[in-house]
């Protein structure tokens, strides 16, 4: 299961990159990126976090931490996704901002996460719970869970929530 997250965070990095290579088709990048970050952090959300959280390997505080860095993630995404051209400067810096809270986060939910539930969470647990993410992160995507109406609801759920908070600056 740990396989599995580790995998998506290494196609994110590469999605990162392709995002920012000039000579990629951006817009179909974009789109790959966005049905990948939402479908993952919608199966953690939903079935790795509060797993960890049940056998013990995380706090509420890191589950709490993680899911607000995936809303984060997602409002950032969303100013990638609503800007019609990927050839402007301003398409550049919605890219720099996301890669930026995406690689924070990788890197911490490897230290703080991931490696607690290699030592708290046994096999057996980790395998159903590897099981329930691959599933749920399949089936988002095929509900197409990166156009942009659903990032724009996930952000909007987040603020109204108050997981991100609605008045922070954009680009803190």
């Amino acid at each position: 299961m740990i396989e599995l997250i580790l995998d998506d965070h290494r196609r994110f990095e590469a999605l990162l990159r392709q995002l920012r290579d000039s000579s990629s088709d951006r817009d179909a990048v974009r789109r790959a990126f966005s049905a990948l970050h939402v479908a993952h952090a919608e199966a953690e959300e939903k079935h790795v976090y509060p797993g960890f959280r049940r056998e013990r390997a995380i706090d509420e505080h890191e589950k709490h931490h993680g899911e607000e860095e995936h809303a984060e993630g997602n409002e950032a995404l969303l100013a990638v996704l609503e800007l019609n051209g990927t050839d402007t400067q301003a398409f550049d810096d919605a890219v720099e901002e996301l890669s930026r809270l995406v690689n924070h986060h990788l890197a911490e939910e490897e230290l703080t996460i991931l490696n607690p539930a290699r030592r708290e969470v046994s096999e057996a647990a980790r395998a159903r719970l590897g099981e329930a993410f691959a599933s749920e992160r399949n089936a988002q995507i095929d509900a197409d869970c990166g156009r942009i109406e659903s990032v724009r609801a996930l952000v909007v759920r987040a603020k109204s929530e108050a997981v991100i908070d609605e008045s922070r600056d954009e680009w803190e």
